[in-house]
């Protein structure tokens, strides 16, 4: 009996924290895709109505980041050691221009000379874009492994980090967070500014099609083993079938101006996609390219029994408050951006 429950346990803490991160792409993606869009509003005021459709609900999307961050250390202690220490130098970078992301939010309406606000505006763009390609490094890497050894120790360099596969699951991120973006923009804004913002759309949504067909592509062919767990149960193809029908629903939604809809189909595909990424690779969590034998799984490393059983009645209270919350504050500022003496 306890040997199930320690296997139901682990697996249950495996679908919690990617419920988090899931959360955390899906709210935090939009918010990083409007930054990625910035610099092609070219009117002060445009940027501003851009920056007040993220100002009330950036930082609080942030907040799933740092659950995540602590359900996997609570969950999954190896893995956040491993993976941290590995990861080292991209995780500063991360949490640099998460820093520069911040203040270039906050700090761009606090002058009015237009060096000023340019600067700001340029560091919102890279950061944005630095932050999304980054996270697409990292997940280009989990899935097809880094060098892990006895131990659990990295024994590779950060360069290894920069290859192709990795890179083209970063641009294809980017691509995801900038359409996510441009279609929340588009609730959200009105009159000639809406209408760029629908050409906005228009453009992200062909850029992210053509880097998803592509990386799917690249992935069944240099990867395939990522498609194992389908082929041994072809009920599972459903998932991808759905990702498909979900991606390309998003432009339908679009041509259409149902933005509402469009915009529940961009988070829908944020979360296909990083479900079938676990799911080709459960119950691996991090592979090893060394030896299979030192691939970090759901069963090696996690937490004992107690722990996980504890930590998990804390996330089952804490996570739908954090949901709740984050629901009050987008009804409250829901509707189309209204400048005044109290914006950016």
């Amino acid at each position: 009996m306890e040997t199930f429950l320690n296997i139901d346990l682990r697996v249950w803490w495996f679908l919690v924290i990617g419920a988090v991160f899931t959360g955390y792409a899906i709210l935090d993606g939009f918010d990083l895709g409007a930054g990625v869009l910035h610099l092609f509003f070219r009117k002060e005021e445009s940027r501003r109505i851009a920056l007040n459709a993220i100002g009330p609900v950036w930082d609080g999307n942030e907040v799933w980041l740092v659950i995540g961050g602590g359900a996997l250390f609570a969950g999954f202690p190896e893995v956040y050691a491993t993976v941290f220490s590995a990861f080292y130098v991209p995780f500063m970078l991360f949490v640099v221009a998460l820093i520069f992301r911040a203040i270039s939010i906050e700090f761009r309406s606090k002058e009015p000379m237009l060096w000023w606000r340019l600067t700001w505006d340029i560091s919102y763009t890279a950061s944005s874009i630095l932050i999304a390609g980054l996270l697409g490094v990292l997940l280009g890497n989990l899935i097809q492994g880094i060098a892990i050894g006895p131990g659990f120790v990295f024994q590779g360099n950060t360069l290894d980090f920069i290859n192709p596969y990795s890179l083209l699951t970063a641009v294809t991120t980017i691509a995801l967070f900038s359409l996510h973006g441009a279609i929340y923009l588009s609730m959200k804004t009105e009159h000639r500014l809406y209408t760029r913002v629908r050409l906005m759309v228009k453009f992200t949504s062909r850029m992210f099609v053509l880097t998803f067909v592509t990386l799917s592509l690249v992935t069944l062919i240099y990867i395939p083993e990522m498609a194992d767990k389908f082929r041994d149960y072809p009920v599972l193809f459903g998932i991808p079938a759905m990702a498909m029908l979900s991606v390309f629903n998003i432009q339908r939604l679009a041509e259409k101006g149902r933005y509402s809809l469009a915009f529940v189909f961009s988070g829908l595909t944020s979360a296909l996609l990083l479900g079938l990424a676990s799911l080709g690779l459960f119950p691996v969590l991090v592979p090893s390219t060394l030896d299979p034998q030192y691939s970090l799984t759901v069963y090696n490393a996690a937490s004992s029994f107690p722990s996980l059983k504890i930590m998990l009645t804390i996330a089952a209270i804490g996570v739908p408050i954090v949901g709740v919350y984050t629901t009050f504050v987008f009804w409250t500022f829901r509707g189309k951006v209204k400048i005044d003496e109290q914006s950016y």
